[in-house]
C-alpha cells in the first residue's frame, strides 16, 4: 500500500539524485573566508555559518561538526542552491621611468572583473535511527573558490601586455571551483556527549591566465620571457577528513569543536605551450587549508537560539598559499597568504508555529597583506565583514522552505607591482571587492 512514508522516501531519493546532478554540473566560485566558504545551504548561511555547537539543519551540522548530526530532531534531507555575485575591480598606476629600460610613461587606470553569477549547490542527508546510538550522514557541498575575469588594457598598467609591449600581465582570468563529498558517522556516547567522523573527498578545477606560478619562457628569443597559459586542465582529486565532538552541558548551554584536515590534492597539471606554440606541461602544487572550529550555543530563552563559532584557517602552512615572492626561474612561489582567525555569530527566533527568522554576522581577518596585492589580482579574497539574514516557513508537516540573503562588505588592499627583481618603485595596485548572494532551499524531515 502506498503510504506517506513511502512517498517521502521516494521524494528524498529523487531530490538527492537531482541535486547531485546539479552539483556536478555547477561551479562554486565565490568570495568567502579566504577561499573557504563561510557556510553551506540557506539555513547555515543565514546563521553566518555558526553551527559547531548548534545543529539547526543537516547541511550545517555535516559541514561544520559531524558530531552534531545525532542531535537533529529527526532524519532529514536538505537541498539548497545559492546564486553568488562577487564584485571586484583592480586599479593600478605607474610613474614614468619606473621600469628602467622599458619606455614607460605616466599611466593609471581601473577595470572591473566580469565575474558573473556563480551557482553554489548544497545537498545534505542525515539518518537518525530510533533506539540506536549511531547516526549516518552524507553531504555534497560547494565549499569555496574564486573567479576573476579582467580584459587586457591600454590604460591600466597591470593589465597592459607582458613586456616588451607593456609592463603588466595582459588579460587576467582565473577560476577555482571546489566540490566536496562527505560521508559521515556519529556516535552518541551518552545523552550529552557525541563524537563524529567524516572522510572527505574533494574535487577541484583551477584555471589561470597567465600562469605566473610557472616559469616564463623566451622561446622566440626576443630577450623578454612571458608567462604561459594554464587553462587546459581537468578536475583534480584530493582527500582528507573531519572529526568533531559535541557536548550538551545542560538544556541551555551546548559546546562543540571540530577539525577539518587539509585537503591534500594530487599535483595540478596543465597542457600549455611556449611562445612559439610548442607543447609545454605545467605543474602546480595546491592544497585546501586545515580549519579548526570551536563554538557554543545558548537556548535558554523560549523559541530562541544563539550560536557563536571561532575558527582558524591555516593558510600560511598550506601548499600554494604560504610562500611568496619568486624563485630563480621567475615563477611565483605562492600567494603569500597569512593564517587567519574568524568569528561567526547567528541567532534564530521562532515567531510562530511555522515561521522562523535568522540573523548572522561574521568577521574574519584578511589573509592578504598590502605587499601581496599584485600577486593576488586574480584572487583578491579580502572581504572581512559579512551580514546575513534568512527566513524559513514550514509549508507542510514534513517540509520547510528556506530563503537567505548574504552581503560581504567592500574591502580593499593596495601595494606595489612586484617582479622577480622585487617591488617596483613608483607603481601601485589596488584591489577592491564586495559580495552579494541569495539562496533558496527545502528541508524534508521524516
Amino acid at each position: 500500500m502506498f503510504t506517506i512514508k513511502m512517498y517521502l522516501h521516494g521524494l528524498l531519493c529523487s531530490a538527492i539524485l537531482a541535486a547531485a546532478v546539479i552539483l556536478v554540473a555547477a561551479h562554486s566560485s565565490s568570495f568567502a573566508q579566504g577561499i573557504a566558504i563561510s557556510g553551506v545551504g540557506p539555513v547555515n548561511r543565514s546563521m553566518a555559518g555558526a553551527a559547531t555547537a548548534c545543529p539547526i539543519d543537516s547541511a550545517g551540522a555535516l559541514y561544520w561538526n559531524p558530531a552534531t548530526i545525532g542531535a537533529l530532531p529527526s532524519s532529514e534531507v536538505s537541498i539548497g542552491f545559492e546564486l553568488a555575485l562577487p564584485t571586484s575591480d583592480v586599479a593600478s598606476q605607474v610613474q614614468a621611468g619606473a621600469f628602467g629600460g622599458l619606455p614607460v610613461v605616466d599611466m593609471a587606470g581601473s577595470d572591473q572583473s566580469e565575474s558573473g553569477v556563480a551557482p553554489i549547490p548544497t545537498v545534505a542527508f542525515v539518518h537518525n535511527p530510533q533506539d540506536s546510538p549511531w547516526s549516518y550522514g552524507f553531504g555534497l557541498f560547494g565549499i569555496g573558490g574564486f573567479v576573476a575575469n579582467y580584459a587586457a588594457s591600454t590604460t591600466n598598467p597591470i593589465f597592459t601586455p607582458q613586456p616588451p609591449n607593456g609592463v603588466g600581465l595582459g588579460r587576467v582570468s582565473a577560476q577555482l571551483d571546489l566540490l566536496q563529498i562527505a560521508p559521515t558517522l556519529c556516535w552518541r556516547y551518552s545523552e550529552r556527549l557525541s563524537f563524529g567522523f567524516s572522510p572527505t573527498v574533494t574535487l577541484a578545477r583551477l584555471c589561470a591566465h597567465p600562469a605566473f606560478f610557472a616559469a616564463p619562457d623566451d622561446a622566440n628569443g626576443d630577450g623578454f620571457a612571458t608567462y604561459p597559459d594554464a587553462t587546459g586542465t581537468r578536475m583534480h582529486w584530493g582527500g582528507g577528513f573531519q572529526a568533531g565532538i559535541y557536548y550538551i552541558a545542560n538544556p541551555d548551554w551546548h559546546f562543540g569543536a571540530s577539525v577539518k584536515s587539509p585537503q591534500w590534492f594530487e599535483s595540478f597539471r596543465f597542457k600549455s605551450e611556449d611562445e612559439l606554440g610548442f607543447p609545454r606541461l605545467l605543474k602546480f602544487n595546491f592544497d585546501y587549508p586545515m580549519i579548526v572550529s570551536a563554538g557554543f550555543a545558548y537556548e535558554g530563552f523560549k523559541d530562541f537560539k544563539f550560536a557563536c563559532d571561532l575558527r582558524y584557517f591555516d593558510y600560511q602552512n598550506t601548499s600554494g598559499f604560504g610562500s611568496s615572492g619568486f624563485d630563480t626561474s621567475g615563477a611565483s612561489a605562492g600567494l603569500g597568504w597569512d593564517s587567519v582567525f574568524a568569528i561567526s555569530t547567528g541567532m534564530e527566533r521562532r515567531l510562530t508555529e511555522r515561521l522562523f527568522v535568522r540573523l548572522g554576522y561574521a568577521f574574519n581577518q584578511n589573509p592578504i597583506s598590502d605587499a601581496q596585492t599584485a600577486a593576488n589580482v586574480a584572487s583578491a579574497l579580502t572581504i572581512q565583514h559579512w551580514l546575513s539574514c534568512g527566513i524559513s516557513r514550514q509549508m507542510a508537516e514534513h517540509w520547510m522552505l528556506n530563503l537567505t540573503y548574504v552581503h560581504g562588505f567592500e574591502n580593499r588592499i593596495s601595494g606595489p607591482i612586484n617582479t622577480p627583481a622585487g617591488p617596483v618603485a613608483g607603481t601601485s595596485v589596488t584591489s577592491t571587492g564586495s559580495f552579494d548572494s541569495v539562496s533558496a532551499g527545502v528541508t524534508v524531515r521524516f
